[in-house]
Formats: C-alpha cells, sequence, structure tokens
C-alpha cells in the first residue's frame, strides 16, 4: 500500500517502502529512441559529417568540372546554331544538347552520380537520397561550374558575338531598337514561370525518377541515359518552339546554366533570372510530393 503518499514499489532505506520511479523519468527505450533520432537527424538528413568527407568534396569536383564542360558546350552549341542560320535551328540544338549531356552524363555518373544540374540535386535531396549538407556542396560546384564554363567561352569569343547572343544566357525578355525607342520583347513573368515548373516536374517524373529508382536502374541499366536524354531533348525543342517568342530563349532546365552567364555576361541576363530558380524549386517540390503520396509498397526504391 501507499502510505504518505509513497506507493510500494522499489525498497526505500529508510520507510522500508517501495518508491515508484518519477512518471517524467526517461525509460531507457525512450533515452534510446531520442538518441536514435538525433544520429537520423544529424547523419542521414544533414549530414553535417560529409561536410569533412573528402570523398563528398571529391565527387562535387566532378559536378564541378561537369558542369562548367555542359554550360560550356550548351551555349556554344547555341551561338553557334543560331549564327549559322540554321533552317531548323531548334531540331538542331536539341539533338546536339542531348549528345553532350549523354557524353557528360557517362563521364560523371561514376564518380558523383551525374547530377550537374541542381534541379536533379535538389529533387533527390527532397525524395532522401541525399543529405542537405551534400545537396549543398553540389549545388554549389555546380553553380562555381557553370560560371567557369561561362568565362571559357566568354574567352573564346570576340566581343560582337558576346554582346549579341549574351553568352547564350537565359532570358525572359529582350530590350530592342524599336520606332519610339527601345522596345522590351519576350514572354510575360508568369507564363515563364509555369513553362519553367511543368518543364522541370516533366523532365523529373519521365526519365529521373527512373535513375532514382535503384531497381529500374539495374534492370535498364544505361537505356535510362537514353530516356533522359530523348525527354531532355523534347523539353527542349518544345520550350523553343510550341511557345516560340522572340526574346524568350526557353525553359533553363538548369538554373547552374543559367546563373553562370548571368554572373559573367550580367545586365538583361538578370531580368527574370529568379524565375529559371523559383520554377524549377516548384517543379522539384510537386515531384517530391508525388513521389510520397505513393504508398511504399507500389515503388521498388527501398
Amino acid at each position: 500500500m501507499a502510505r504518505n503518499g509513497i506507493v510500494e514499489d522499489e525498497e526505500n532505506n529508510f520507510t522500508h517502502n517501495r518508491v515508484l520511479p518519477v512518471a517524467s523519468t526517461p525509460t531507457p527505450g525512450q533515452i534510446k529512441e531520442e538518441s536514435d533520432a538525433k544520429v537520423f537527424l544529424s547523419t542521414k538528413v544533414l549530414g553535417l559529417e560529409q561536410l569533412l568527407s573528402l570523398e563528398v568534396w571529391r565527387a562535387s569536383l566532378a559536378e564541378l568540372l561537369g558542369t562548367a564542360v555542359l554550360v560550356f558546350a550548351l551555349d556554344t552549341i547555341v551561338i553557334s546554331t543560331l549564327q549559322t542560320e540554321t533552317k531548323t535551328p531548334n531540331l538542331v540544338m536539341s539533338v546536339l544538347i542531348a549528345f553532350v549531356v549523354a557524353v557528360l552524363l557517362l563521364a560523371t555518373y561514376p564518380i558523383s552520380g551525374g547530377h550537374i544540374n541542381p534541379i536533379v540535386t535538389f529533387a533527390a535531396l527532397l525524395t532522401g537520397l541525399i543529405s542537405i549538407s551534400k545537396a549543398a556542396i553540389y549545388i554549389l560546384a555546380q553553380c562555381v561550374g557553370g560560371i567557369l564554363g561561362s568565362l571559357a567561352l566568354k574567352a573564346v569569343v570576340n566581343s560582337a558575338i558576346e554582346r549579341t547572343y549574351s553568352l547564350a544566357g537565359c532570358t525572359v525578355t529582350i530590350v530592342v531598337p524599336g520606332t519610339d525607342g527601345p522596345t522590351v520583347i519576350g514572354m510575360g513573368n508568369s507564363q515563364a514561370l509555369w513553362l519553367e515548373i511543368i518543364c522541370s516536374f516533366v523532365f523529373l517524373f519521365a526519365s529521373v525518377w527512373m535513375a532514382f529508382d535503384r531497381r529500374q536502374a539495374k534492370a535498364v541499366g544505361r537505356v535510362i541515359i537514353c530516356i533522359i536524354l530523348v525527354v531532355l531533348g523534347l523539353l527542349v525543342f518544345i520550350s523553343t518552339t510550341v511557345t516560340a517568342t522572340k526574346g524568350y530563349g526557353g525553359a533553363g532546365l538548369n538554373p547552374a546554366r543559367c546563373f553562370g552567364p548571368a554572373v559573367v555576361r550580367g545586365g538583361h541576363l538578370w531580368n527574370g533570372h529568379w524565375i529559371f530558380w523559383i520554377g524549377p524549386t516548384i517543379g522539384c517540390v510537386a515531384f517530391a510530393l508525388y513521389v510520397k503520396m505513393i504508398p511504399r509498397e507500389h515503388t521498388h526504391s527501398y
């Protein structure tokens, strides 16, 4: 029985009664659960130890070089295609861009996973495939790579080409001479934003998700690269053809590629530049929500 508010449970040396542990006292099981939660947060989610991981930084170097080559090659393709006045420039650009991406994916995939795009990295973060620290390192490397690629392009083209094509940067609107003075032409911000969101989501949904799914990646193998290229090429073609508007450069589909020329060239490339970041971000969030809504037994990622 209980005497004087003391419950008979554990022996008390003074009263020979048993004292029940206070309800707020954590049990060994609770302590273990709290410890596991902290470990999960610091390792799986935050990945703080990866900030000092030589392996992660080496992988980020592949992302940096891969993005630099990607930006240099893509922007060169855009400028040369437009300058040669090809009859079907959008089709030629789509095919050549797909080819370049194929080569770079094969070169970087074994080292870093072949992201070379903040959209892919951010989607991998939201779906729980990589930690916040690793995603931050990758995106930083990709942005630096975008700047280096643009600097390399600026070093090999003359000032006239640089001024005319703005280093093939991502544009929503441009200013051109008009009868009544300078005129702004291009696409509205809301329309460009929606196009960026939709293209980013389709890019992730129709191609990159297969690479995220380990079983599909193993079964399909390098055919995934072909699928990614077909989807990417179609999106580039659609965004520059179906919604063709003079002054609008098409869906960016890679914020780092848009960031590099904007930093190096500046000027009007910063006009609407936020669209090429916010649009893909919303697309990634929508993709992550879609993935989370699928019952785990219906996926093959685990």
